[in-house]
């Protein structure tokens, strides 16, 4: 049974009565659940498909688009020696096939791309000059080297400019998805300990599947990520790998932003990559973006040359707070229960969570009509002008004159506003009104699991989300 995806379902769908032919592509990171999504949306009913070998030379990959020919029913007298042979044995394949529609599926596109391969020159010439001039054909392409795909196919300058008629880009399931796969899967978990887990590797759904019944949450992350073996023990070093060819230089820039919470401006991260000021830098933070990894921001009231790019991609922080140098104890998460470290990283991963899901807190906050800007913002101390120094990871900026200033708060039961707390909340009111000269009514808004406990400040707060609110579709 398939998890949420209903959108995606309906555009592939889509294309079985369309009377046209159709050219997808469906990109998205490794694990995210790309090739399960197409193969239960067709029924796994394809005239043709074929997957891109890892790291095979063009020899490799001719043969095995050879094999998969050969498996639709199609026999060369003599093997293709480049991808336009390749293709026009694909042509064959279609004119022979009494499919009403021919549904061509080609997985990990861009490991088919090899060094001084004619691939996409093939691909151009098979849509543009026969698959485009048909009405029966629906060729959908695939890769988690999403930076690749985009470049290459989505935004590609040559042949193939303006050619798909639809694209896909697989995000990670929500909570509420994630809640409905624990579900489907018959794993009892209650939403703490969904949010417990999110918290560790987001919503990418192979990660879910590790899940087993029967064990606990801290069982089972110890089981995923700390025993001998585990199955995502090394997944950081084949994530970046997977969606850039050559992830080096992007692998500094997450290790870079995940030194400072906040994140980082492009100077910032070039001081601590030690990468170079260039076009090529602006083009791999762009494309980290597309893929999810980092978000990119301006603070409310300032300048857009102050953009500031933050690490977003829960299992990435995971890695660096408690992966990076792997602990030997099989059992180390269970152990971590209320140490200072885990408490530090659940603050920060909560937040991150909360960034994942505005659409859930502006639908509790009964703003889901509302034009709205979403920020973060921030200013440093001068005493002289009175302003104490404040950092507001999430302001939404409402088109009816309200800034709801939103504080995002972990917590196991329901979290007590203290003094200290309403006197901090007080202090970046007066920070944003002073710097930003805002005239806007600002709201002080609550996020946090269970809610508040009723006391002398928390008449302070004007909305309080739950995680419940979270878990809204």
């Amino acid at each position: 049974m398939i998890t949420g995806r209903k959108n995606e379902l309906n555009i592939l769908r889509s294309v079985i009565k369309s009377d046209r032919s159709e050219f997808i592509a469906v990109y998205g990171r490794r694990r995210v659940g790309k090739t399960f999504l197409i193969r239960e949306a067709f029924g796994y009913r394809f005239t043709f498909q074929h997957a891109g070998m890892a790291d095979g030379d063009l020899k490799a990959q001719l043969f095995s688009f050879e094999s998969s020919l050969k498996q639709s029913g199609y026999v060369f007298m003599k093997s293709p020696v480049n991808w336009m042979e390749a293709f026009e044995g694909l042509k064959d394949v279609i004119n022979s096939s009494k499919d009403e529609k021919k549904i061509i599926f080609i997985d990990e596109l861009s490991w088919m791309y090899t060094h001084k391969s004619d691939m996409l020159s093939a691909l151009e010439n098979f849509w543009n000059g026969f698959a485009s001039a048909r009405k029966d054909v629906v060729l959908i392409v695939c890769a988690s080297a999403t930076s690749w795909m985009l470049s290459n196919v989505v935004h590609n300058k040559g042949g193939l400019y303006n050619r798909l008629t639809k694209q896909i880009h697989l995000t990670d399931f929500s909570l509420a998805e994630c809640e409905e796969f624990t579900r489907n899967a018959g794993i009892n978990l209650n939403r703490e300990q969904i949010l417990q887990y999110y918290m560790v590797v987001g919503g990418v759904p192979y990660y879910w599947e590790l899940l087993e019944k029967g064990q606990s949450i801290q069982q089972n992350i110890d089981r995923i990520l700390f025993a001998p073996n585990a199955p995502l023990r090394d997944e950081y070093k084949y994530l970046y790998a997977s969606v850039f060819n050559r992830p080096e230089s992007y692998i500094k820039i997450i290790e870079s932003l995940g030194k400072k919470e906040v994140g980082m401006t492009r100077e910032e991260i070039i001081e601590s990559s030690g990468l170079t000021n260039s076009g090529d830098l602006t083009k791999k933070l762009d494309e980290l973006e597309s893929c999810g990894f980092i978000r990119k921001y301006y603070a409310f009231g300032m300048k857009k040359k102050n953009a500031l790019y933050q690490l977003m991609d829960c299992f990435t922080l995971f890695y660096q707070r408690f992966l990076k140098n792997a602990p030997t104890d099989a059992n180390y998460w269970s152990k971590q229960i209320n140490t200072p470290k885990l408490n530090a990283w659940l603050g920060l991963a909560f937040e991150r969570v909360c960034l994942m899901h505005v659409d859930q807190i502006k639908k509790r906050l009964g703003i889901g009509g509302v034009l709205t800007d979403v920020n973060s913002w921030y200013c440093k101390a001068d005493p002289e002008k009175g302003i104490f120094g404040s950092q507001i990871d999430l302001l939404i900026v409402r088109g009816d004159k309200v800034i709801n200033l939103c504080e995002m708060k972990y917590s196991g039961t329901e979290y007590t506003i203290t003094a200290e707390f309403d006197a901090d909340l007080r202090h970046k009111i007066s920070d944003l009104v002073t710097v930003t000269g805002t005239k806007y009514a600002i709201w002080p808004t609550l996020v946090t699991t269970y809610g508040i406990v009723d006391n002398a400040y928390s008449g302070n707060i004007q909305n309080v989300v739950t995680m419940d609110d979270l878990f809204e579709g």
